[in-house]
């Protein structure tokens, strides 16, 4: 143990009668130890939000989308072998996209309808994983043959998002009717296309958008009920990097060029992920308050220590210490305080964040929240960050204290102490 450090501990360990000082320093390393915890917390949290958004995102929606400006893709044949033959693309499947009012037993609603090719589709995105009820295989059966109430009793199917299907009241098996806001035109009246509709299955994607607002159907009962014929709205893709995306993407505009245009995940989510980030860095710069609020703590113990310590200093310097040495030994003083704050609170705050990634202590309103309970995700760079942070600001605190320690006079000290 060095002459420094020897001396430090020595100071840590007040004696009885300087028990004020020895509840200052307790009371730092507590100020440093609860901002620690709760700055790992928070930004664990803001993490694990991000990541969990992040997945449910891609889980549900494609990575890139091919469009093109002016509307309906009418050749995607093409478009459909020039993506398949783009490096870094492993799953290609055309789409098609349009809004229709549904009318079940309860009510009427919303949705956008999403037309899939079933062929394909679930190697772009793979619906079934979140069919709780029912299945996407019965999109492919008709309801019944022959003839109902005189209407062709053939229906196609269709997928709800779990809160659709609720408001609407129905189940797999029930019947809905769909218009659409294609009209036909009648020797009285334009008619909206109006189509009864059976229902296949129940998505519970997790994703509160989706779930209230989404149906899907096969892509040819798609164009047949919105009247697109062999068109579809565009062409969706899955990659094998989901964040070399911008590059695939700048890649395919460049080929297929004009009047297409595409889009990628992170372009369409771009506003979402930008307010996470500009939320965690306020709170990690709101936190990080209570940490310099602790240093101050931390500043005011050994302004107090050395207010104390003055004949001891006098005498140190008197038998050879160096400015340099004093100025080591408060500096010392004040970073084991804030080693062990630190330490600490990164201790407490994995602790807790490991409790509520195990268990899901604090749960969350899916209709509020697009997940249940508080995600977490602590990742080695944040926790650094968070450390190296604490141990500045504890050790910017020391500075001022240690300084005034080194440049007491030894003699004027002594004489007058």
């Amino acid at each position: 143990m060095g002459f420094e450090s020897f001396v430090s501990g020595r100071y840590l360990r007040a004696k009885r009668s300087e028990a004020f000082i020895s509840i200052n320093t307790f009371i730092s390393t507590c100020g440093v130890l609860v901002g620690v915890m709760a700055l790992v917390v928070v930004v664990a949290v803001m993490t694990g939000a991000e990541q969990k958004m992040r997945s449910m995102i891609l889980g549900i929606s494609p990575h890139l989308m091919v469009l093109s400006h002016t509307g309906n893709v009418e050749d995607y044949g093409s478009i459909v072998e020039a993506l398949e033959n783009t490096p870094g693309i492993v799953g290609v499947a055309p789409f098609i996209q349009e809004h229709a009012l549904l009318r079940g037993p309860r009510t009427s609603a919303g949705a956008v309808v999403r037309g899939m090719d079933l062929a394909r589709s679930n190697q772009v995105v793979d619906i079934s994983q979140f069919v709780s009820w029912g299945s996407v295989e019965s999109l492919k059966k008709p309801a019944s043959n022959g003839q109902e109430d005189g209407e062709e009793a053939f229906r196609p199917g269709i997928l709800l998002g779990s809160v659709l299907a609720t408001t609407l009241g129905v189940r797999p098996g029930d019947t809905i009717t769909l218009v659409t806001p294609k009209t036909t035109l009648t020797p009285f009246m334009a008619m909206p296309g109006i189509r009864r509709i059976q229902v296949a299955g129940i998505v519970d994607s997790g994703w509160y958008e989706y779930d209230t607002g989404f149906a899907w159907m096969e892509l040819s009962d798609a164009q047949s009920l919105f009247r697109l014929g062999d068109a579809v709205t565009g062409v969706e893709a899955s990659v094998n990097d989901i964040y070399a995306v911008g590059d695939v993407r700048r890649h395919i505009q460049r080929v297929l060029g004009l009047p297409y245009w595409v889009q990628d995940w992170i372009q369409l989510n771009s506003g979402l992920f930008k307010a996470i980030e500009l939320e965690k860095l306020a709170m990690f710069v709101l936190l990080l308050f209570i940490v310099m609020v602790a240093a101050l703590n931390i500043a005011s113990t050994l302004i107090m220590t050395v207010m104390e310590k003055k004949k001891d200093i006098a005498v140190l310097k008197a038998m050879g210490a160096t400015r340099r040495s004093i100025l080591k030994i408060f500096i010392h003083n004040g970073m084991t305080i804030g080693v062990i704050g630190t330490a600490l609170g990164v201790s407490a705050g994995s602790i807790l964040c490991y409790i509520q990634d195990r268990y899901g202590v604090v749960r969350l309103d899916p209709t509020v929240y697009p997940f249940g309970e508080l995600p977490v995700s602590m990742e080695l760079l944040d926790v650094s960050v968070i450390a190296g942070a604490a141990l500045l600001i504890c050790f910017l605190a020391t500075l001022y204290p240690a300084w005034q320690a080194s440049r007491l006079d030894p003699v004027e000290t002594i004489r007058y102490g």
